[in-house]
């Protein structure tokens, strides 16, 4: 994801040029970091809840999710008013881990249902939903311009699937040595605080690379 970012923000600098809304490689590499954070979405989502939820910690993260959304969304304005980020991927995780708890009782369900939404999302598109009141459901039959754009659908059908993954991992009985590995080595456990500390490494990486860049070029 930072080296996505890097990238783009070096386009934005005219260092490189790169079409990230129509290159194939780099649509794909979207698709395929965006498919990531959702899947983990729904692996958490089930590890959160699944010897019961605990609510003031649930409450505290989506608060904070909201919250970090909304700044997402005020800072990207100040910098692309025409394009700004209205729902971009921490809007969609917000709202996500609101209708995900609906379907933490299920398992199979939720790898058909999740299978459908995909592609229901990728398959119909019409134009009662091309406005951006609705655009945030998915179904449009354009992309709308913002920097990020994360609808409803197909991606909540990623989180359903990632939700069954974490029971199908998880819930054996015992647990599949992998997933009782504990970050011993500096190196894992580098890794391990990225996990833990994810939300902030996503709001802090832009600014500090593309105040990186501003100090080298100035403004652009």
């Amino acid at each position: 994801m930072i080296a996505y970012h890097f990238c783009f923000d070096l386009n934005y600098y005219r260092v490189l040029f790169i079409d990230f809304n129509n290159a194939p490689f780099w649509l794909g590499a979207r698709a395929f970091i965006v498919s990531l954070f959702l899947l983990l979405v729904g692996v958490s989502l089930h590890l959160a809840t699944r010897r019961g939820l605990n609510w003031p910690r649930y409450l505290r993260r989506l608060g904070l999710l909201i919250a970090a959304a909304a700044l997402v969304s005020a800072a990207s304005y100040q910098m692309f008013p025409q394009t700004f980020i209205y729902f971009g991927i921490l809007h969609f995780i917000a709202l996500a881990s609101l209708l995900g708890l609906a379907f933490t009782r299920f398992y199979w369900f939720n790898l058909g249902a999740g299978s459908a939404a995909i592609v229901a999302g990728l398959l119909y598109h019409s134009t009662a939903f091309d406005s951006r009141a609705l655009g945030w459901i998915g179904f449009m039959t354009f992309k709308p311009p913002t920097e990020d754009y994360v609808p409803l659908l197909p991606w909540f059908g990623v989180v359903l699937i990632g939700m069954f993954f974490g029971q199908w991992l998880f819930n054996r009985d015992p647990v599949p040595r992998l997933l009782r590995w504990q970050a011993t080595a500096k190196g894992s456990r580098l890794l391990a605080f990225g996990g833990r500390h994810s939300l902030l490494i996503y709001l802090l990486h832009q600014p500090v690379l593309l105040g990186t860049l501003y100090l080298i070029y100035g403004p652009v």
